[in-house]
């Protein structure tokens, strides 16, 4: 097992032009993989059938998505933890790895929907992601702005938002495209977040937490597009 000396880590801002560049592409090459994994993982197991398997498991109680949505937040609540380990390298990355599989679990519904009703939807929300977070992360690294007060807008912000899916579970309302086009507001704010603190808040030997943060903002945000997509075919 590798140790990590964190005692010299500074924040990325701090560094030299060469090393915060090279943290910089260290951060962005683990965010490509991580979204690879997620596609080769996604697409295995669709091709294994286990989404229509979850489909049919989720349809047996109205509560079973929050049973999900909760184990969802729970491993990645340690996963992050893990990510974040200021002493093992490995831990780091099975953090990262564990994350990719929770995510690729949580889509499984929504992908499947996706293929199986409207399958243009899923490459036009990819197409539409990539190029949202292209424009939100030139918007960051151009104007060096610290968007560190986003963070208790955002945590007011998921909040409510999880009370309205609790809500919509419970009452068996649909949060329809409007829900969904606010999320992707939401979502889009978390990245400006989080991409500000690959500059302002993450060490030099962070850049594995800091992929996952981002990976985790750029599902949240092609969870919503697809999300839209579907509300608006449906219109």
């Amino acid at each position: 097992m590798s140790y990590l000396d964190v005692a010299s880590g500074s924040v990325v801002s701090e560094l030299p032009g060469e090393q915060k560049a090279a943290f910089i592409r260290r951060t962005y090459g683990h965010l490509a993989i991580a979204i690879g994994v997620f596609a080769l993982l996604e697409a295995q197991l669709i091709k294994m059938g286990f989404g229509e398997q979850m489909m049919a498991m989720l349809a047996t109680s109205k509560w079973s998505w929050l049973l999900v949505l909760g184990a969802f937040m729970l491993v990645g609540t340690v996963a992050d933890r893990w990510a974040r380990s200021d002493h093992s390298r490995e831990l780091q990355y099975a953090g990262l790895g564990l994350f990719i599989v929770a995510e690729a679990i949580i889509f499984l519904p929504l992908i499947y929907m996706a293929m199986r009703y409207a399958p243009d939807i899923l490459p036009n929300a990819a197409l539409i992601t990539a190029s949202l977070v292209t424009g939100l992360t030139f918007v960051v690294f151009t104007t060096r702005k610290d968007f560190s007060f986003l963070g208790p807008i955002l945590s007011i912000g998921f909040i409510i938002a999880f009370g309205l899916i609790i809500a919509s579970i419970a009452f068996g309302f649909q949060l329809g495209i409007v829900f969904s086009g606010v999320m992707i507001a939401f979502a889009a704010g978390s990245i400006l977040y989080t991409t500000s603190n690959i500059l302002h808040v993450y060490r030099e030997d962070q850049h594995v937490a800091a992929s996952l943060a981002l990976f985790a903002s750029v599902a949240l945000l092609f969870w919503y597009v697809v999300q839209f997509l579907m509300h608006m075919g449906d219109d």
